[in-house]
């Protein structure tokens, strides 16, 4: 019984899974704030252009 304790305490297998788990949510974190961050960008220079173009004739009417 004494044995099965230590053993059970020296193994690092769920303390490996953790890690990984807490590293891949801060992974996804980054990414999600990295999109939303470029996404607001994009669409102010969207906005910018669409902007600038709207005094530019309608070539196709």
């Amino acid at each position: 019984m004494k044995n099965t304790i230590k053993q059970f305490l020296r193994e690092e297998d769920g303390v490996a899974a953790i890690e990984y788990g807490l590293l891949a949510g801060l992974i996804a974190v980054a990414i999600i704030v990295t999109v939303r961050l470029v996404g607001t960008n994009l669409n102010n220079v969207f906005t910018y252009v669409s902007t600038a173009l709207g005094g530019v004739a309608n070539p196709g009417a």
